[in-house]
């Protein structure tokens, strides 16, 4: 760990801080001139899988916005090429795998033998927690069980996740044989990170929120939690963060995270007593509010500030990533006015 005793950590331990930590999902993007200028030269694989430019848009993201925490620039999928699915990226389309898995026999020939093959990732971690010490936090982070498994079994986006939901109802051993085999890899990767120097691990379940509570207790929540022990049991705090998940709240709270991310869809204060008030919270800023003029920015980001009322363990974040497009001014003053904002608040 690089920064063990930041007040990013401490607030993820539900600990007191001298004032609310903020960064940002997505914070290195499309919406950045800088990252936009490199990607005319690399691909967003290439970027991935070169730690010299994976830290570069990290640590350039971060100082440009003051930031209280680097998130480690890397692709959700990359496990799946180690698990032999390769994929890549049409325009327009998103990521596409190449050989969707939809049967038993095509779980069976996944691999799991070769997550340190995803090293470079931990390498990218190494250099950012290099460059930072202990003046920033850096987030490593994997994708949950389901929203990988569904990307495979999908072949990319979905609306209605009917080939996932028809392996997940109709075949108990397939399911769980990919979901095991999902965090088998996915644990490797994400402790590998910690071993190179991250502070935290934000575990990301995109897609959760398609859900009945049911199905997400009954099919998901073991192996979630089970990925959630994995990774604490390096030593580092875990985020898990999921959108559309308000429904699914009180059962996301038994995963056993330390940290849990909220969206904009249910208000902070509502969404931090579904999970229990012992354990931090993460968010909620609708992003597209960042598109208004800066009175409007400011009115909702202090609307947030005002539901988490002071209380140890608020992560300020959006309830989802930064929008391509967004003005970057407005993510920058946005930063700062939660950290004087909320440390003139701190010190009453």
């Amino acid at each position: 760990m690089s920064a063990p005793d930041s007040r990013f950590v401490r607030a993820c331990k539900s600990l007191p801080v001298d004032r609310t930590p903020v960064w940002f999902m997505r914070q290195a993007g499309r919406y950045m001139p800088e990252y936009r200028a490199l990607r005319k030269a690399h691909s967003l694989l290439e970027i991935c899988k070169t730690p010299q430019l994976a830290a570069e848009v990290t640590i350039t993201a971060a100082e440009i916005l003051q930031v209280d925490a680097a998130i480690i620039f890397a692709d959700l999928l990359l496990p799946l090429e180690v698990m032999g699915l390769p994929f890549h990226f049409s325009a327009g389309e998103g990521p596409i795998v190449e050989r969707p898995v939809r049967t038993s026999d095509d779980v069976t020939r996944l691999r799991t033998d070769s997550a340190g093959d995803l090293g470079y990732v931990a390498e990218s971690v190494r250099l950012v927690a290099s460059h930072f010490g202990a003046k920033l936090p850096v987030i490593g982070f994997c994708g949950a069980p389901f929203t990988l498994a569904s990307y495979m079994i999908e072949g990319g986006g979905s609306r209605h996740y009917i080939n996932t939901k028809k392996m997940m109802y109709s075949s108990d051993s397939a399911w769980n044989e990919l979901l095991t085999k999902v965090v088998a890899v996915t644990s490797q990767y994400a402790v590998e990170q910690v071993r190179a120097g991250a502070d935290v691990i934000q575990v990301f379940d995109s897609w959760v929120g398609c859900l009945a509570v049911e199905d997400y207790r009954r099919h998901v929540l073991p192996r979630t939690a089970e990925l959630v022990r994995k990774v604490k049991a390096a030593g580092v705090p875990v985020i898990y963060f999921g959108t559309d998940t308000a429904t699914l709240l009180p059962a996301i709270k038994e995963i056993g995270a330390d940290v849990i991310g909220l969206d904009w869809r249910i208000p902070l204060d509502e969404g931090w007593e579904r999970v229990g008030h012992a354990g931090a919270v993460q968010g909620n800023l609708d992003p597209a509010v960042l598109f208004s003029d800066w009175e409007q920015v400011r009115q909702h980001a202090q609307h947030v500030l005002d539901l988490a009322a002071g209380r140890p363990g608020h992560i300020f974040n959006l309830g989802h990533g930064i929008l391509p497009e967004t003005p970057v001014e407005n993510v920058k003053v946005l930063a700062a006015y939660v950290q004087e904002q909320s440390a003139k608040q701190a010190a009453r």
